[in-house]
């Protein structure tokens, strides 16, 4: 690295990477090429020379897949996404959608059908947002109510609850394990999963904005039916016409999603109150706090694949076709996957340029105490705005949080909530966000057009949320 200077002239290199990766994602509209373009310039200021540069940054992608709780995650995501292709091809999902879908005839209907399926969607925001996706659609055919209005349940309903679930998600593992890297990193006496857990009534966006939804898709007064135009064209109508025609002739199958679904929720939970009470737990709520959720949810889920693959057989499903939606499901979540291992790949460069330590002699010099969480909350919702993704806002802001909580001695769990809670904001309102495009893609509703309205609402939720923030830090400060 280069040297001589001070520990801040040093140190504010660190930075770079961000603002690469930040203003990549701004002006492609995508964050992929700026976390590749960060990571290789992180990696030259390390080591400044072609050779050298080029090495560090295969070696900090190494790292990064050689960390077996980052393995686990990657492994869940697409083995997860093979079930949902297996799912899919089985006629599960086509199958669910009908039987839901015979039983409402009413807005009221619609909606609370949104919010029920919580329990048995819970796992994975695209996971929740794909299965009801397509039962939602169906029911707009005959139900007067604004696409957009139902979009934003759907949304809102996602977002907003899956952050706040200790257990049985596909966050917790990721969530977990970035504390537990700003935990090391800062030689803190703490539990990586006990600070997750104790920052989850911080995540003061999420609670406004579960009830902001709960008022708005309940309480608010219902409108005309809005009608549909510009219909949604990604770039999968081109290369996946032929799949999507697939699925649009399999038998209707309920049953086909309703085992692997059960199987799966039942095996996450058993399993994580199994793995806590052989670590030593007393209960019930301690069993979850000492499992170890990467492993179990993986576990949980390569079961259930093994079970439903039998079972699937046992239904005479054509093997081959089976096989292939596994790998297109899975395939489906390769870039997520990619942008976790940037994500992770940029902390490990950042911290060797010195960014806690950039962090903790600038910032974390003259901010009070009590306005880091509202502080932490507010750049990290703008970011994750542009970025649109809660992965990528954690993995680049966690660092950055746990690093002033650090040096101004604010409050670290209501810091790490403030974190999780800027890359929720993201999540639900950016047209970048995976669940945006998503949504409005199945719903057939002008992509721009639905996060401008989705952003009225949440800017709500955002600016409550900041004044708790302020109030919460001075009283508990």
């Amino acid at each position: 690295m280069w040297g001589g200077g001070s520990t801040i002239e040093q140190t504010w290199l660190s930075i770079i990477p961000f603002i690469i990766v930040i203003g990549f994602s701004i002006w492609l509209k995508k964050i992929l090429p700026g976390l590749v373009l960060g990571v290789l310039v992180g990696a030259f200021l390390v080591e400044f020379s072609v050779l050298e540069g080029s090495k560090e940054t295969v070696n900090y992608i190494v790292t990064t897949l050689s960390d077996p709780g980052n393995i686990n995650i990657i492994a869940f995501l697409y083995l997860f996404g093979g079930l949902i292709g297996m799912m899919q091809i089985s006629g599960g999902v086509k199958g669910f959608s009908e039987w839901v879908g015979d039983k409402i005839s009413s807005e009221r209907g619609l909606l609370t059908v949104i919010w029920l399926t919580l329990p048995f969607t819970f796992m994975m925001p695209m996971f929740r947002i794909m299965m009801i996706g397509p039962v939602v659609k169906t029911l707009l055919k005959k139900v007067n109510v604004s696409s957009r209005k139902v979009g934003f349940t759907m949304d809102v309903s996602t977002g907003s609850v899956i952050v706040l679930l200790p257990a049985a998600t596909a966050f917790v593992g990721f969530m977990v394990s970035i504390i537990e890297g700003g935990i090391q990193k800062h030689n803190l006496e703490a539990d990586a999963y006990q600070v997750f857990l104790s920052s989850i009534p911080f995540n003061f966006f999420a609670i406004v904005m579960l009830i902001i939804g709960l008022i708005w898709t309940f309480w608010s007064k219902p409108k005309k039916k809005e009608i549909k135009k510009n219909k949604q064209e990604g770039e999968e109508a081109f290369h996946r016409t032929g799949i999507k025609k697939e699925l649009s002739m399999v038998k209707a199958q309920p049953w086909n999603l309703i085992v692997p679904l059960f199987l799966l929720l039942g095996l996450t939970l058993f399993l994580l109150w199994q793995d806590g009470m052989v670590k030593g737990a007393s209960g019930v709520f301690d069993a979850l706090a000492k499992a170890d959720a990467t492993f179990v949810i993986l576990l949980a889920v390569f079961i259930t694949l093994i079970l439903t693959f039998i079972f699937y057989m046992f239904r005479k499903q054509k093997l081959d076709e089976t096989l292939y939606h596994f790998y297109d499901g899975g395939n489906q979540l390769m870039q997520p996957i990619i942008l976790l291992v940037l994500v992770w790949s940029l902390s490990l460069v950042a911290e060797d340029l010195g960014f806690s330590k950039f962090i903790g002699a600038t910032l974390g010099s003259f901010l009070p105490a009590f306005t880091i969480p509202a502080i932490v909350f507010l750049v990290g919702s703008a970011v994750s705005y542009f970025l649109g993704s809660s992965f990528g806002t954690w993995g680049i802001f966690m660092p950055l949080g746990i690093a002033l909580a650090t040096s101004t001695d604010a409050s670290l769990p209501m810091t790490v909530g403030a974190v999780f809670a800027s890359g929720s904001f993201g999540a639900m309102t950016s047209p970048l966000g995976d669940t945006t495009i998503t949504t409005a893609s199945i719903l057939d509703v002008p992509l721009i057009r639905y996060a401008r309205y989705k952003l009225k609402i949440v800017s709500i939720g955002a600016g409550i949320a900041t004044v708790i923030y302020l109030v919460a830090g001075f009283l508990l400060g």
